[in-house]
């Protein structure tokens, strides 16, 4: 299995490709629009990009997902969750929680993480040439490193009414329910880093693990003393301010 991180220091922001070296098909995940990169990526390493998603409606930069599509034949998988007032509004494959996507001998399963937003998706990477069980989980902007998610882009640059309070309750669930049920070996690979405004305190290094998040992560005690409120509070206290073009680029990709 090929894992590539393509990363724009700009954006702070991480996309992936995915490829099965035993047939030469790959996903890419949270393609950014400059598809090039990930055309050139996949020529270089011998692979045909077959599958194209992306873990949310992302608010910080205009997605490639269907740009990359048209260009190069691959299927479209989105999100079917959050509800009718959070749908994509274009063509593609719905995902809904413990659907998957197969490429090659790779499984790819879309685990519903709301809370960043009531979309989101994180995906658990099996490659069932080594092992029957997933290694990796592709975070999107539900776990960063050291981080999680803010919760209050809906309220603050998308228009949502007063969202941030039920989008906190949401993530710490989705913590409790499906990022800490995972075995502590499972590598986890964010959509961002350091400077980047989706969250106040991303780290700098590049994935985690599950293990480490837990034990390390500020939101851990929290977590382990089932302090909801506590996690709340901490988790909205201090978030910077969201740009300007937020609300615009959600609108642009939805």
């Amino acid at each position: 299995m090929l894992i590539e991180r393509i990363y724009d220091e700009d954006l702070a922001q991480a996309s992936y490709l995915i490829g099965c070296q035993a047939n030469g098909t790959a996903v890419v995940v949270d393609g950014r629009r400059d598809i090039a990169v990930y055309q050139d990526l996949a020529e270089k390493s011998g692979m045909q990009i077959v599958a194209v998603t992306e873990t949310h409606i992302h608010a910080d930069y205009l997605s490639g997902t269907r740009e990359l599509a048209a260009a190069t034949g691959a299927k479209i998988y989105v999100s079917g969750e959050g509800g009718p007032d959070w749908q994509y509004e274009f063509d593609g494959e719905r995902l809904y929680d413990g659907d998957k996507i197969t490429v090659g001998n790779i499984s790819i399963q879309a685990v519903h993480t709301p809370g960043h937003t009531p979309e989101h998706l994180s995906f658990l990477v099996t490659d069932g040439a080594f092992s029957d069980q997933p290694g990796y989980l592709l975070s999107g902007d539900f776990v960063f490193s050291g981080d999680l998610g803010r919760p209050d882009l809906l309220d603050e640059a998308a228009g949502g009414v007063d969202t941030r309070f039920v989008g906190a309750k949401q993530l710490f669930a989705s913590l409790r329910d499906k990022f800490l049920t995972l075995p502590d070996y499972v590598q986890v690979h964010p959509a961002h880093g350091a400077g980047s405004a989706c969250g106040k305190a991303l780290g700098a290094v590049p994935s985690s693990t599950v293990g480490y998040e837990r034990l390390y992560a500020w939101w851990g005690p929290y977590l382990a003393a089932n302090d909801e409120q506590g996690f709340i509070d901490e988790l909205l206290d201090g978030q910077p301010d969201a740009h300007a073009y937020f609300g615009r680029m959600k609108r642009e990709n939805r």
